[in-house]
């Protein structure tokens, strides 16, 4: 069984990122979490900070809070009735990055899905602020979806690496069982300005092709020194469905995310991304 994290703000793009979700995992049984971290709401709303003003805003918005949960609930447990799909409401008086950490270690969620924006919903950018922290701090996979971006079948999967970092079973398998159904092809992609690698790289290269035993699965050489050229050249050769990465220290993640400003990015992304973080879990 999975175990699926959403946070959701209510906003088209976060409701966009449940359907894709549902939809990607029909054949699969899981447990969706539909969740609304509401602390800054009540901060927003608060203008003259008495108690009494905070404890009337905090109730009036935890109220509205969980009659939304509770409508997609029932919308996507009725009117999208799956047998394999089970679902939970977790309304919060919570800062999303607290509440999102303790959801993930409580429940032991295999993975994070979310818009690459909110409300706010800024054109220039790729992910939105509460998506960029998720991607940054929460220790889980996180799959961001694009606004508008319509669910299809997986048939293209493109996983650039350097093959430096040890993968991680757990996640490796998530990939594998995510691609599994759909027959997908994954197209694993060294750039590098060399085609030698070292016995490390041999070794983690060697480690992917157990762990994707039963998949379809290239490997691919790019000789380039242009990381983000690379990337996109791949996808648009390929008709790339979803991007995959690894987050984690020296990745070609972190090179290419967070070393500035997330307006700055060259990285614009309109397909699925889905990073796996490099950490140690149960």
């Amino acid at each position: 069984m999975r175990k699926i994290l959403i946070p959701t703000d209510f906003s088209e793009n976060a409701m966009n990122a449940i359907r894709y979700a549902v939809d990607l995992f029909k054949y699969e049984i899981c447990e969706f979490y539909f969740m609304n971290a509401y602390r800054d709401d009540i901060y927003a709303q608060t203008q003259d900070f008495t108690q009494d003003n905070i404890d009337r805003i905090s109730a009036n918005i935890s109220k509205k809070s969980e009659e939304l949960l509770g409508n997609i609930k029932s919308h996507f447990r009725n009117k999208l009735s799956n047998p394999k799909h089970t679902y939970f409401i977790k309304p919060s008086d919570n800062l999303l990055m607290d509440e999102t950490n303790r959801i993930v270690d409580e429940e032991n969620i295999d993975l994070i899905v979310m818009g690459t924006k909110g409300k706010a919903n800024n054109k220039k950018i790729t992910f939105g602020s509460n998506t960029l922290q998720v991607l940054k701090y929460v220790t889980c996979p996180v799959l961001a979806i694009p606004e508008n971006y319509k669910y299809s079948s997986l048939k293209h999967i493109l996983f650039p690496t350097d093959y430096m970092v040890p993968y991680k079973r757990r996640e490796l398998k998530l990939l594998c069982e995510l691609a599994y159904p759909f027959n997908a092809i994954i197209d694993m992609l060294y750039i590098s300005k060399s085609n030698t690698m070292s016995l490390r790289q041999k070794d983690n290269k060697a480690f992917i092709e157990k762990e994707f035993c039963k998949n379809n699965i290239n490997f691919k050489i790019e000789n380039s020194n242009h990381i983000t050229n690379s990337i996109f050249k791949a996808i648009k050769e390929n008709k790339t469905d979803m991007l995959v990465m690894i987050n984690t220290k020296h990745s070609f993640l972190e090179n290419i995310v967070f070393q500035s400003t997330i307006d700055k990015l060259s990285l614009n992304l309109d397909i699925p991304f889905l990073a796996l973080q490099n950490i140690t879990r149960a």
